[in-house]
This record gives structure tokens, sequence and C-alpha cells, in this order.
């Protein structure tokens, strides 16, 4: 199960072999675009692609369901980063079909913790210190409406430049096929 030794020794022949030249870039987005989408495997190659993207083009944020959840939050301050310090002047939200956040259950998540070791006691805790755990654990009901409020929390950030265009979209996760679902006016 542990795959760090198998990891460490190709890490060593790609580093010999200087194959790390192929992936040679700068820090800014060549496309100057910064996309928020999901950690799901099946995106890893297929959504560059599907965008004509290659290394380097544009900074990719990932996490469970292309969620932006709070203004202050970590994904925020990541987009903003890359739009006021990495030269990216354009946002894509891009979630996903059949996503695994749709419908998630927390008490679900919460058995499964309890299975692997987490004690009761902390999830009771957890429960009763102020944070949702239920809420925080929870998915979307769909990801077209997933997408819109994401979109919707960039887009009204006090933060964010005048001139910065959010989109929304989703992807086909079987077939790379891009939908349109809230484009940004164009802005002068």
């Amino acid at each position: 199960m542990n795959k760090i030794g198998d990891i460490l020794a190709y890490n060593k022949q790609f580093v010999e072999n200087r194959d790390y030249e192929t992936y040679s870039t700068s820090k800014y987005p060549k496309k100057r675009m910064v996309i928020v989408t999901c950690m799901d495997t099946r995106l890893t190659e297929m959504l560059p692609k599907a965008m004509n993207l290659k290394n380097g083009d544009a900074k990719i944020i990932k996490n469970a369901g292309a969620i932006v959840t709070q203004p202050f939050g970590n994904i925020m301050r990541s987009i903003l980063v890359a739009l006021y310090e990495l030269q990216a002047d354009e946002v894509f939200v891009i979630g996903h079909t059949n996503c695994g956040m749709t419908g998630l259950n927390p008490e679900l998540i919460i058995q499964h913790m309890e299975e692997r070791g987490v004690s009761t006691d902390t999830i009771t805790t957890l429960k009763h210190s102020g944070l949702n755990l239920m809420r925080w654990l929870t998915g979307f009901d769909n990801v077209h409406d997933s997408v819109l409020n994401s979109v919707s929390i960039i887009r009204n950030h006090p933060l964010l430049p005048a001139n910065i265009l959010v989109h929304g979209l989703i992807i086909d996760s079987e077939t790379g096929q891009l939908e349109l679902i809230d484009a940004a006016d164009k802005q002068d």
C-alpha cells in the first residue's frame, strides 16, 4: 500500500534523465487564466486537453467539487493571488458531470471516519465546537447550481478587480465537452 518507495525511485531517474526540462515554464500563466475545478481523477489530463492548455498556460486550483464556499477561504485567496501577483486576468469555475460531491451524505462520511479510527468523542466535540460539521461535509444538490454559486461568490468579492471576467462551465467527465452556463459580460 505504501507508494513512497516507488515514487522516490522513479523521481530519482526523472531528475537524473533531466525529464523535467520538458515541463519548464515560468510561474506566470501564459494564457493569464485561473481555473477552479474539481480534484476528480478523470479531469487530471482531460480538462487541460479539452481546453487546449499546455503546462504553464493556467493556474489550476483544485478541490472537491470545484466549490468556492466562502469569500475569505483558501480558494478565494488563491484566486486573488493569481490575479494580483501572477498576472492572471480571467477566472473559470469548471464543475463536471457525475461529481462525487453531488448528494454527498455527511453522516456516511462520519461513519467512514469512525470505521477508520476517528473516535466518536472527537466527532461529538467537533459537532459542538461551533463548526457545523454536517454542513462542512455536505456537497451540493446539483453541479449547475454549485458552479453558479461559486461564480457569484467570486464576482461579488470586494477585493476582485472590476475588469476581471469570471465564467462558469461544466465539463462532461466522459467526453470532455464544455458547457458554458454563465459567461462573464465583456469588461472594458
